[in-house]
């Protein structure tokens, strides 16, 4: 049996540890041997999904730039080799194309894993699998942790023929089927991008190949790019572009360069966000407004499914300037994916799932979250735009923001803190749902924690606290469109919420 409780690596549909040790407060939980074990048992989830043998499986491994994946990635090969089994080593990829390699002819592979912990810190890493079907969800993720513990289950793997993994150069076959995207897409010759000047920041992560091997080869002047090189130290700001100091960066070098389009990338490029022409940033709502717009002409009254702390603004920009259906949901990628395939298979066309922090799937691309391919999409419309004159700014023009906005995180102490946080929001739905509180209305549908309207003469927006996905935090979303409106709104919950002795508002 293991040394470690592998269930406690598992993220929702991922798998994060604490790979590099040295931090205070934080243990080493994902080393050789854990990496060993989830890869057989990944490989036993293969062989049971696919009726194959393990020896007649092909699975792709890649990495972002972290200083802990080649060890890891060492570990996967170590573990898959004496079964058989064809081993393809992506080396140094994004998370999107390792799902790709399951589908390009080139590789076929049955199963594929990228090696990252996206925009965390430097010590961490972990887990993204694929098959080809697209990514496991929660339920498979908790099979392949249980595979991974079970001796009996790892023992019954039948030994083959010793294979040593095969180096591939998928992120180029990938660069290669997004720059065909764009010719097409473009349709302006072989360099579709000529006299453009866009902008890529990559953070220090895998998505220093956008601007090198898919956009200057179609003329783009990338010049202006920054930390395009992979370190996985992340010694310039964090890899993420929901990050305040990685997009002030972003938009002060598309000004100072005066670039047409700017692109920032997290680590493993399965998130995007943009910069217009006049270096504003186009991310939260306005990513969500932009990838919509990219598809509202070609998919007329289409729904898109959102995450839950999405403005009111964005609503009605969806559906009065675009004329689409806005489902608003939950927070998670997989949750905004899975809904919208749900919603698909009932026969509500829905070709659009995204959250607030750039991640967009599209049902044109498999619903997969792929940060370049939302950036492809946003460089076709654009190149379209500087040849009529205009900058991508246009394509989102009429949508409006609220005056305030602010995020408060409110941790819980106690034990059960998911049971603790059920309780607070079904206290509150009581309060705002018998009318006790006067201005204020539920939001219904919602789903997730509690949505509350506020209209009064001085205050028109709205809250939603809700429990976080993993942590022992309940996250407070509060909007308001006009000055002082926020204050408002949390006087209002202070009372409601300050009584709860192990929920800590001390920044409420």
């Amino acid at each position: 049996m293991s040394k470690y409780d592998y269930s406690r690596l598992q993220n929702g549909s991922d798998i994060r540890g604490v790979a590099i040790g040295g931090v205070v407060g934080e243990e080493v939980n994902l080393d050789a041997e854990a990496a060993e074990r989830i890869a057989k048992g990944f490989l036993y989830y293969l062989v049971i999904h696919t009726g194959k043998p393990a020896s007649e499986l092909t699975i792709s491994v890649g990495r972002d730039p972290r200083l802990s994946g080649p060890a890891l990635a060492e570990s996967f090969f170590r573990a898959l080799a004496p079964y058989g089994c064809r081993i393809l080593d992506a080396g140094l990829c994004s998370t999107p194309a390792m799902f790709m390699s399951t589908l390009f002819e080139e590789y076929r592979c049955d199963g594929a894993v990228m090696i990252t912990a996206s925009h965390l810190p430097f010590n961490r890493n972990g887990f993204k699998f694929f098959d080809r079907a697209g990514g496991l969800n929660k339920g498979d993720i908790t099979d392949i942790l249980t595979f991974a513990e079970s001796d009996s289950i790892l023992n019954s793997l039948r030994p083959s023929a010793k294979k040593e993994p095969e180096a591939i150069p998928l992120l180029d076959t990938y660069a290669s089927y997004l720059r065909g995207l764009i010719t097409n897409g473009v349709d302006n010759g072989d360099n579709p991008l000529s006299g453009m000047k866009i902008t890529v920041d990559a953070g220090n992560g895998s998505g220093g190949f956008f601007a090198e091997k898919v956009l200057s080869p179609l003329g783009a002047d990338v010049s202006s790019s920054q930390f395009l090189d992979p370190d996985g130290r992340f010694p310039n700001h964090a890899p993420n572009p929901e990050d305040k100091s990685a997009m002030a960066s972003i938009c002060q070098r598309v000004k100072e360069s005066s670039s047409d389009l700017g692109l920032i990338f997290d680590t493993d490029v399965d998130r995007s966000s943009a910069v217009d022409e006049n270096g504003k940033e186009i991310s939260r709502n306005g990513i969500v407004a932009m990838a919509a717009a990219l598809i509202a002409d070609e998919y007329p009254k289409t729904t898109v499914v959102t995450d839950s702390i999405t403005s009111r603004q964005l609503t009605e920009f969806l559906e009065d300037d675009l004329h689409l259906s806005h489902l608003r949901f939950k927070r998670g990628y997989k949750n905004v994916i899975n809904k919208a395939k749900e919603l698909n298979d009932a026969g509500t066309d829905c070709q659009l799932a995204i959250e607030t922090s750039g991640h967009a799937a599209y049902k044109e691309n498999y619903f997969l979250d792929d940060g370049a391919y939302l950036a492809v999409k946003i460089v076709i419309r654009a190149a379209k735009l500087y040849r009529q004159g205009e900058g991508i700014s246009a394509l989102i023009r009429g949508l409006k923001t609220p005056a305030e906005s602010t995020e408060i995180r409110l941790p819980i102490r106690a034990e059960d803190f998911s049971d603790y946080g059920d309780r607070i929001i079904s206290q509150l739905k009581i309060l705002f749902g018998d009318g006790q509180v006067k201005g204020a209305s539920l939001e219904e549908p919602n789903y997730e924690g509690i949505r509350v309207n506020f209209r009064t003469p001085s205050v028109n927006g709205w809250m939603l606290l809700r429990k976080s996905l993993h942590d022992p935090i309940m996250p407070l979303n509060i909007e308001s469109d006009d000055e002082g409106g926020v204050e408002e709104i949390r006087k209002v919950l202070r009372p409601l919420l300050t009584c709860w002795e192990d929920l800590d508002t001390g920044k409420l």
